[in-house]
């Protein structure tokens, strides 16, 4: 006896069940529309998803700051003197990123490579020209960009507005963390002293 006849057989026993009769099944469809909908939202969310992993800064929100405010900025454990002499513009810029003629997309990218190429190349102190955007429809734009992005990449662990020879409202100071490969030298040098 074959698992078909048992399954006949336990039907006849339970008394009252019959075998759908073969006309009456349905083949189902599938909505082929509905399907390619379906996969090309996942895939969209999946491309944003990548895009988001690839530079992390915000592209939607940004809280708005005035051309003439002051930007500011330093994460906790950054001394009071380090962030006074960033302030201040003692620190020598290595490095400088010019934003005008930026589109905010455009400006995105270039800020994220910017602070990237600069911890790997072991600066420490960069300058970001954002410009004041006076006059503007959206006035103040690239600085309000810039007021927001800096924060949330790690790499950055203070910036303050520029001295007015440096650019003043218009331009950031940026203090970047060393790159993995200098905190081991600093790290190796600190041992070597304490022997």
């Amino acid at each position: 006896m074959n698992d078909s006849d048992l399954f006949q057989d336990a039907l006849c026993q339970l008394g009252g069940v019959e075998p759908l009769a073969q006309e009456r099944l349905v083949a189902l469809k599938k909505d082929r529309r509905h399907a390619d909908l379906n996969q090309r939202a996942r895939r969209e969310a999946a491309e944003r998803e990548t895009a988001q992993e690839l530079n992390p800064l915000a592209g939607e929100f940004v809280e708005p700051v005035q051309p003439w405010d002051l930007l500011e900025f330093k994460r906790d454990g950054v001394q009071h003197g380090v962030y006074r002499n960033l302030r201040l513009g003692k620190y020598p810029v290595d490095a400088r990123l010019d934003l005008h003629r930026h589109t905010v997309e455009m400006a995105r990218r270039a800020v994220l490579e910017f602070v990237r190429d600069c911890v790997e190349a072991d600066i420490r102190c960069a300058l970001i020209t954002h410009g004041k955007g006076e006059g503007r429809k959206q006035p103040a734009l690239l600085k309000s960009c810039v007021n927001t992005w800096l924060p949330q990449l790690h790499e950055v662990l203070a910036f303050h507005s520029a001295q007015k020879q440096h650019g003043g409202l218009g331009a950031t100071y940026v203090l970047l963390r060393k790159s993995e490969r200098k905190r081991q030298e600093n790290l190796e040098q600190h041992q070597r002293r304490n022997r």
